[in-house]
């Protein structure tokens, strides 16, 4: 069956960003993020990738991504960070993932079952320095630590890791970021403090870890720059984007000036062209937001998306190229071509390269080149 539509993954890519981080990371080791079926890329087979060419750590959102890569046969320090308060960590524990922790009840739970299947739990303590979401708020930071002490006094867990997540590092020089770096420390004083001395300090994503020395500590979380995104606005540290997403026109149509296209219509031919019906649609991962600004590279040329975007298609504009169906258009791949870019695609959208990459849907299928 020959797929209408597919996601090229070049593992040459995830490699030599993964060599980039990891090299950026100096003497301090390297988590892989894979969250989100690898920002869409495919979690094993990216995690099988930077593994091999510097990543040390792996790191998923939620429970069933991480059992799933240890069912895959993963057997790297695997961290993961989001989990309902029911969560009872039976499993979690018994596959010997590390968890993140930023409150006491998380700390109870992980004890639990620590007591139940035998098993130490092994957490990482996270803070709140500033970013407003995920970990314990600075008032409650003692609390956690005295309690994670009690229960690692116990035999029933033990504090691999202490960490945050900073808001921003693009400019090296905010304020924000400089308050950030300066509560982490407090945060790493306070746990001393109350006994707590986690081996593992980790603070970093992709832009603080190109560019932030003082916040690489012991472990870079390389998220968006293993998938070759710049994290870093107008700046540029190597990356190769790994991901093309292409599908085959399905048909054309020779229109005359004033065709309406699309629902609406809201958008009319200004001239005699050829319209082209590719098989993508938001639910496939192209922004309805993007259309009036949104274009596919064609025989080489930019063209135009043509009226609204529909669930499952698009239509082009593409003039008088000879365009047959069963030849492909491109959404975005590299830029080296000449076709647009994931962070173009976001520009356009109105987002980040995240929701871009992430957005490409499951229709769409999946092909690899390159490494590992």
């Amino acid at each position: 069956m020959t797929a209408m539509a597919e996601a090229v993954v070049d593992l040459d890519a995830i490699a030599h960003n993964a060599g980039v981080l990891a090299a950026a990371s100096g003497p301090a080791g390297m988590m892989a993020v894979v969250k989100a079926d690898g920002f869409g890329h495919g979690a094993a087979e990216v995690a099988r990738t930077a593994l091999r060419h510097g990543a040390t750590w792996l790191g998923v959102a939620s429970v069933p991504e991480a059992l799933a890569l240890r069912a895959q046969g993963f057997t790297e320090p695997l961290l993961l960070w989001l989990y309902p308060p029911t969560e009872t960590f039976d499993e979690v524990l018994r596959a010997g993932i590390d968890v993140s922790v930023g409150g006491v009840e998380a700390l109870e739970a992980l004890a639990d079952a620590a007591d139940r299947t035998g098993t130490v739990a092994t957490v990482h303590l996270k803070i709140d320095t500033g970013m407003s979401r995920g970990g314990a708020p600075v008032e409650e930071w003692m609390q956690l630590f005295t309690w994670a002490r009690k229960f690692e006094s116990a035999g029933l867990l033990r504090v691999r890791g202490l960490w945050s997540h900073l808001a921003g590092a693009e400019d090296p020089q905010s304020a924000h970021l400089r308050t950030q770096l300066h509560e982490f420390e407090v945060g790493r004083q306070t746990a001393l403090t109350a006994g707590i001395d986690p081996p593992i300090l980790h603070l970093a994503n992709s832009a603080a870890g190109l560019q932030v020395p003082e916040a690489r500590h012991d472990l870079l979380r390389a998220g968006i720059g293993l998938y070759g995104i710049e994290p870093v606005p107008g700046r540029s540290f190597g990356l190769r984007p790994a991901m093309t997403v292409r599908a085959q026109v399905l048909l054309t149509k020779r229109v005359p000036a004033g065709t309406g296209v699309s629902y609406g219509p809201d958008f009319f031919t200004d001239r005699e062209t050829t319209l082209a019906l590719v098989p993508l649609g938001f639910a496939d991962g192209v922004p309805r937001q993007a259309a009036g600004r949104a274009e596919f590279l064609v025989h080489g040329v930019r063209c135009p998306v043509a009226g609204r975007v529909s669930m499952d298609q698009v239509v082009l504009d593409v003039g008088d190229l000879p365009v047959r169906a069963g030849e492909y258009a491109v959404m975005f791949g590299p830029g080296d071509g000449g076709e647009p870019t994931a962070a173009e695609w976001a520009a356009w959208a109105g987002t980040n390269p995240n929701d871009i990459l992430t957005g490409i849907g499951a229709r769409v299928s999946r092909r690899y080149e390159g490494a590992p």
